[in-house]
């Protein structure tokens, strides 16, 4: 008896695992997405990269060498053509392949990592990058990924840390970028311009990542009103690497900040025609008020919110996309949907209410539904690691003053305005609009 049931419990096994095989749910193909911003002689070599992967898995589904490489592949791809929506779920589902044959491939939970930070899943990404930490603590990219999970979740002391031992390990235009950023949330400016071009001189001019790191130091020119020097980063970016939109939008908020709107327009225009970046069409709605045209103004903000939608993940998928909260509650004060706006503030804020940006956000929401106590709330979280940016510093003026702390209020905008005279005119107009009400 006992022969005849191992008997038929071997065949049912036999049986699932055949009904296994043959309707298990394919793993999705992912092939490229034809670029805006063409780089011929690169963008070649990225396909001919991929498409020799994709050969390679094909003719072994088994090759988790090239199931790697082609991760990191569409992790860059992402980068370079904007569309990481697409490229990020296809390196995830490679990387959730290989880690389901190698739970302790370094590689795989890095690029598994990144990713995870790309889509703003922080909470997530970090235990991966201490899980990656046990497995290889000589290797600086983990450290890097704890860093950045840190800052996004707010943990300001351990990001120092993390980013210390990433460039004692590894200085590099990665850790020192981090070291940079670090430096300017701090109010260390001039430390963070220093950092920054450490950053850059490690990068090999023409790459992406080098391109972005200098537009990164112009930005903090630009916050410190050095005008040329920023105009001047922007050019050697695109004489490296013609094209490249976000130097071209540099050049645009340079155009705005001298208040020539038209050339402004031009240059987000052409940025947003070359790379899926929704920070483009949040200028234009903003630079097509200023140009006195509230149609294309309307019509900007409402795409911003559509893109911004379309790629949000909701709590519960399982493979969820991006979380976009809180670019969506800054789209939706754009559309004057203060309501909405609030709504997906508070649910960033949920996610993680130590972060100096989101508490910003959540702060500048309130204000300008007329909910000063809280405003001021907030602003007093975002200004906690005495950050110099005069964005906030300008906002958290015009909170102080409305919540009935004048005094304060003023000195901060003027601070801000020290800082960077160029501040964006619909700013500022809010400052002149809050005088007028307040005499």
């Amino acid at each position: 008896m006992k022969k005849y049931a191992s008997l038929l419990l071997i065949s049912l096994f036999a049986v699932l695992t055949v009904l296994i095989l043959v309707y298990r749910k394919p793993a999705p193909v992912y092939t490229l997405i034809e670029r805006k911003n063409v780089n011929d002689a690169e963008w070649d070599n990225s396909k001919q990269a991929i498409e020799n992967l994709l050969a390679a898995i094909r003719t072994n589904p088994g090759d988790l060498k090239s199931k790697l490489k082609l991760a990191y592949a569409y992790i860059q791809e992402g980068r370079t053509s904007g569309n990481h929506a697409y490229y990020d779920k296809a390196a995830l589902s490679l990387c959730d392949e290989i880690l389901d044959k190698q739970m302790e491939n370094y590689e795989a939970i890095c690029a598994k990592a990144t990713v995870l930070l790309s889509q703003h899943h922080f909470s997530e990404a970090k235990p991966l990058a201490e899980k990656a930490i046990t497995i290889n603590p000589y290797n600086s990219a983990a450290y890097g990924i704890l860093t950045d999970s840190y800052v996004e979740l707010g943990d300001y002391k351990k990001a120092i840390t993390a980013a210390d031992k990433m460039v004692s390990t590894r200085p590099d235009i990665r850790s020192y970028s981090r070291v940079s950023y670090l430096r300017e949330i701090m109010g260390d400016t001039p430390g963070a311009i220093d950092a920054m071009k450490l950053a850059v001189s490690c990068g090999y001019p023409g790459y992406e990542q080098t391109a972005w790191t200098r537009c990164q130091l112009a930005r903090l020119y630009e916050n410190t009103t050095q005008l040329d020097n920023a105009n001047l980063q922007y050019e050697i970016a695109l004489s490296e690497r013609p094209m490249y939109a976000f130097a071209i939008a540099g050049q645009g908020r340079l155009a705005k900040s001298n208040g020539n709107y038209p050339l402004a327009i031009q240059k987000f225009e052409l940025a947003s025609r070359l790379v899926n970046d929704f920070s483009f069409d949040q200028e234009l709605t903003e630079l097509y008020h200023l140009n006195s045209e509230p149609k294309k103004a309307y019509e900007y903000s409402q795409k911003t919110i559509e893109d911004l939608a379309g790629i949000s993940g909701k709590e519960s998928e399982s493979n969820h996309g991006h979380y976009a909260d809180r670019e969506l509650a800054y789209a939706y004060l754009n559309a004057y949907d203060y309501s909405l706006a609030l709504r997906h503030a508070l649910i960033e804020y949920h996610r993680r209410p130590e972060n100096i940006d989101v508490n910003q956000t959540l702060a500048w929401v309130y204000y300008k539904l007329g909910d000063y106590n809280n405003a001021d709330k907030y602003m007093n979280v975002a200004m906690k690691t005495n950050s110099k940016n005069p964005v906030l510093l300008y906002e958290a003026g015009l909170v102080k003053k409305a919540a009935g702390n004048f005094s304060e209020g003023n000195q901060l905008m003027s601070d801000a305005l020290k800082r960077n005279p160029f501040l964006s005119p619909v700013l500022k107009w809010e400052g002149s609009r809050q005088v007028a009400l307040l005499n």
